[in-house]
């Protein structure tokens, strides 16, 4: 007698497989056709967070952090960030001392760094005349002499190690929107550099040039060309083929050809101008920090609204990864560090590489680099993959993301607005992580970069902050 379910049997099947991979080899073998659907338990099948998470979407929580998630992404989106000047971080930056060190990433002590931040803070420590050599400086450093600090606890950002010193130079901006200022220090342009590692005297001597001459400079310039409205020049360095984290080709062309005139009406001699001319052009990095300052500005103007469980700071120190949350200002929410997965560069291996490092990552939380990747497809040469995925990445962030940035656009996307306002909960509910692109350090002091790629936070910050907020909102 037939039935619905020998008819079933009897016929050929079409099977979706919800579960493991492994299974789809066995139903494979049995002859059937089989879709595996790439799914995730919500939370990654954590109790306590699918618990926090249940909290934080229950309907009448949910109203509130959607009020406040509101509030949170139209600060980030009405900020202004303006370039105002640069300076002495000793002079500019809050609580900078001559033996303060900003690092990046959330809190670290000297023991615990990797290789390519004690590279950075030994040389650091060299160049402000603190120590001799490198080996004194390692002394000093393990003494208890110099303070260590995150960049992000003192309104600033750094690439890779992050590592600023009194002496160094840094951009001033200020979120002419909602009033508070970013810091962030000068790029060294590319490959041997303090902020990747290296630290022999060709570093210290650059770091010297750029504290005598290409800092002071620069901070001329600004004071003849008045304020520079960066986000206007984002917008426009990203409709040019840039994603601005790793990709700067038309964001440096920007902002140099609005600093130009005021570098030539500054005080130095026409040698010295040629310095920073010739310097700026070895690299199309000029401009990558000030794009994270942009980002550091406008998300920090969200930090504080109350219920909010929008992403404020994404930022790694080679050990760990952290992150923060509007709704919870100043606390961290901490994984370990990941893997970069991409291209090396000639001579080195994926195990030559130190993991993930940098408060760089401000960019995607703010929803450009890895997030718009979209709009410089280019960046695949550099970071791997192909032109298909990083249309991807921009349109998968959409899931995890609160609003669309009517300021920033995305030409290839028919001008959508960046994917903006990182969703503690969209990230446990969908399983999607945020993308980031990002340079390889060497593992080892002294290097420098030795790649770049793509790579993730820990899921485990996003669940620590989930639990968290909902002692505090459910």
């Amino acid at each position: 007698m037939s039935t619905p379910a020998t008819s079933l049997f009897s016929s050929d099947l079409s099977v979706i497989n919800v579960g493991l991979a492994m299974f789809d080899r066995d139903i494979t073998a049995q002859g059937a056709q089989v879709t595996t659907l790439d799914w995730t338990p919500p939370a990654g099948g954590n109790p306590e967070a699918l618990a926090a998470l249940d909290a934080l979407e229950a309907p009448e929580v949910a109203e509130r952090i959607a009020a406040a998630n509101a509030e949170a992404v139209e600060r980030i989106m009405s900020a202004r960030p303006m370039l105002i000047g640069y300076g002495r971080a000793l002079d500019v930056v809050p609580g900078m001392t001559p033996t303060t060190i900003l690092h990046s990433g959330p809190p670290i002590t000297w023991d615990r760094m990797n290789g390519p931040m004690k590279g950075a803070i030994t040389g650091a420590i060299v160049f402000e005349g603190l120590a001799k050599d490198l080996d004194e400086a390692a002394e000093v450093a393990a003494s208890g002499q110099i303070t260590f600090k995150p960049c992000h606890e003192a309104d600033s950002v750094g690439s890779m190690a992050g590592v600023t010193s009194a002496s160094m130079y840094v951009h001033i901006v200020k979120n002419e929107t909602h009033g508070n200022v970013a810091y962030t220090n000068l790029s060294e342009q590319m490959a041997k550099i303090l902020r990747m590692g290296a630290n022999d005297q060709s570093v210290i001597d650059r770091l010297v040039w750029m504290r005598d001459v290409f800092g002071p400079m620069l901070k001329e310039a600004v004071e003849f060309t008045g304020p520079i409205d960066l986000r206007l020049l984002l917008s426009q360095a990203i409709h040019m083929g840039d994603e601005c984290h790793n990709r700067n080709g038309a964001g440096t062309l920007l902002l140099f050809q609005a600093l130009a005139p005021g570098l030539l009406q500054s005080s130095f001699t026409t040698a010295q101008k040629k310095e920073v001319f010739d310097f700026v052009a070895s690299s199309d990095y000029f401009s990558g920090p000030t794009w994270m300052a942009v980002a550091k500005a406008a998300l920090d103007a969200a930090n504080g609204v109350e219920n909010s469980t929008v992403v404020t700071t994404m930022a790694r120190n080679g050990v760990e990864f952290g992150i923060r949350v509007a709704g919870l200002p100043g606390q961290w929410f901490t994984g370990p560090a990941q893997k970069v997965v991409g291209p090396m560069f000639a001579g080195y291996k994926p195990e030559d590489s130190g993991l993930d490092i940098g408060d760089s990552a401000i960019t995607e939380t703010y929803g450009f680099g890895g997030f718009a990747m979209s709009a410089a497809p280019a960046i695949v040469a550099l970071v791997g993959g192909t032109v298909a995925e990083a249309m991807g990445y921009t349109r998968d962030m959409g899931e995890i993301t609160t609003a669309e940035n009517p300021n920033v656009t995305i030409p290839a996307l028919n001008f959508q607005g960046l994917p903006t306002g990182i969703d503690v909960r969209k990230v446990l509910a969908t399983g999607i992580l945020p993308i980031i692109n990002t340079a390889i350090a060497h593992k080892d002091a002294g290097i420098g970069m030795i790649g770049a790629g793509i790579t993730h936070p820990p899921a485990t910050a996003f669940e620590q902050a989930a639990v968290a907020l909902a002692r505090t909102v459910a």
